[in-house]
């Protein structure tokens, strides 16, 4: 789920409150819950240099000309390879302000409004693509008679546009409750907006962060009923042509299944935060006994668990489709030039031109033929010398 708007009604109602006291709202974690910065500073990290890794390849692979010709849901995918880099660099600024105290875009007027902003827009468009190419497989194989008008890769690239409009536009909202506040050099929601901010953010959380991953639950539900349905009737294909292409069903079930998994707990979670509120400010030996504070730094735990399983979201598909896809595991295997991954049946199969020299007996007499063995009239010896000065004898009617 989106950890800027999870952490804005704390981190708002924290500065506007507390601002003029001591100890901070970033010393009180430090002390009392480290546990929260460790998981912060060390977990997430690695999720950073995971998915930019690996999401730059997925891109490359996935929107190949090979891999999206007659693919239309090698697009989305594609297209969402790029959604979850911007948003790992974008995280990466987010964290040096939230779990550093490095002061970033907080600190300038334009900055603090735009950039809200642009880290919602990949929050907002992810799921929606990934409910798209949901529906997508559910056309292809329960009503495979009108894939071939719907499941085109001229009109995933279509939606794919109009998806990201539709993301810009509600993104939007968040340059009016974002304020740089100068006198504080900090930048939060203002109290006028602080009850529109509430309202709009339950709304879209709920919307885009629990209501699409049902639908898209549901909508799985329904193509492995029909799977399992087809499967009994001996009648199923492996691959469904025009919509699937190199995509099988159980990559995009695979990675449908895992937006579920990492936002449906993020949704639970959220709606908490506004039953669960931190205590009065006092010295640290007081807020370590507050039942109240204890019961919120639990929660502030839990809470950064699950956001870290959400971070995975954007940064781990490359394992999923790695592991369900077998074109991409070709694709992947022959970008990286990963030549420890042929079987012992592709070395003994496949041999280089530069290993072996090919000559005539008639013109090089390196070698006689076997008087045992008829040859064909008229057809020319061959004769294949390895570097290793290993003969192999070749009969061929052409060069």
């Amino acid at each position: 789920i989106m950890e800027n708007s999870t952490y804005s009604s704390d981190l708002s109602s924290t500065t506007m409150n507390y601002s003029e006291l001591s100890p901070g709202f970033f010393e009180i974690f430090d002390q009392l819950a480290p546990q929260i910065s460790i998981i912060d500073r060390v977990i997430s990290p690695i999720f950073y240099i995971i998915g930019l890794t690996a999401n730059p390849i997925t891109t490359k692979i996935w929107l190949s000309r090979k891999m999206r010709k007659n693919n239309s849901s090698a697009i989305y995918v594609g297209v969402l390879s790029i959604v979850h880099t911007i948003f790992l660099l974008l995280h990466i600024i987010q964290e040096l302000n939230y779990a550093w105290g490095v002061s970033s875009y907080t600190r300038m007027s334009v900055m603090c409004e735009v950039f809200n902003m642009a880290i919602f827009v990949p929050q907002y468009y992810a799921p929606l693509l990934v409910l798209a190419f949901t529906v997508e497989r559910y056309i292809a194989v329960n009503h495979p008679f009108v894939k071939e008008r719907f499941c085109t890769v001229k009109r995933a690239i279509l939606v794919s546009i109009g998806l990201l409009i539709f993301s810009l536009q509600i993104a939007s909202l968040q340059t009016y409750i974002w304020r740089y506040h100068p006198e504080e050099g900090m930048c939060y929601p203002p109290y006028e907006v602080e009850n529109f901010e509430k309202i709009w953010t339950l709304t879209t959380e709920l919307i885009l962060f629990m209501f699409v991953p049902v639908c898209v639950l549901v909508v799985n539900i329904l193509v492995i009923k029909e799977i399992r349905r087809i499967t009994y009737q001996s009648a199923l294909p492996h691959q469904t042509r025009g919509c699937g292409g190199h995509t099988s069903t159980i990559t995009l079930l695979s990675v449908s299944f895992y937006l579920i998994c990492t936002l449906l707990p993020a949704s639970i979670v959220f709606a908490l935060q506004g039953v669960i509120k931190p205590g009065q400010t006092a010295d640290m030996e007081t807020m370590a006994a507050d039942p109240v504070w204890k019961r919120y730094l639990q929660y502030m735990t839990i809470r950064k668990i699950v956001e870290e399983l959400c971070l995975s979201n954007y940064s781990c598909y490359f394992f999923i489709y790695y592991i369900t896809g077998e074109s991409f595991r070709k694709e992947v295997r022959k970008l990286c030039c990963w030549k420890f991954f042929k079987s012992e049946k592709d070395k003994n199969t496949v041999t280089s031109k530069s290993e072996y020299t090919l000559v005539t007996t008639d013109n090089a007499n390196i070698i006689k033929s076997d008087k045992g063995r008829n040859y064909a009239a008229n057809r020319p010896e061959y004769i294949m010398i390895t570097k290793d000065n290993t003969n192999k004898h070749e009969n061929s009617t052409a060069m």
